[in-house]
């Protein structure tokens, strides 16, 4: 038997979610990284591997922010803007091993809120 540390075990999540999850130029997969400090949010297309749109906590309209419920909701609102703007109307939503609780689903109702499709 052996031990595993709390990131190893949030990689095999986001692993297996990976295996159902995948984005295409129509539809990208929007996946959510949290850490203790911050937000971050891609727009990938798994095809063509690249990514589409990106936000991020440690842009500089996010700076004063802190790390909470309500900072993820607004880091929610400029994906969907950012999206958008980028020509993304349908995503899928990978979670990235996180549980879809506080942070993750704050973000992706406010995501939701401002237009996006999931």
């Amino acid at each position: 038997m052996s031990w595993k540390t709390k990131s190893e075990k949030r990689v095999r999540r986001h692993l297996r979610v990976r295996n159902k999850v995948a984005g295409t130029a129509a539809c990208p997969r929007m996946s959510v990284y949290r850490s203790n400090k911050n937000l971050a949010v891609q727009f990938i297309d798994d095809e063509a591997q690249v990514t589409l749109a990106a936000v991020s906590t440690q842009q500089a309209e996010f700076k004063d922010l802190s790390n909470t419920v309500s900072t993820a909701t607004a880091v929610g609102q400029k994906a969907a803007e950012v999206a958008k703007a980028a020509g993304i109307e349908t995503v899928v939503f990978d979670r990235g091993g996180f549980r879809y609780a506080g942070r993750v689903a704050a973000l992706a109702t406010a995501a939701r809120e401002g237009g996006l499709k999931f």
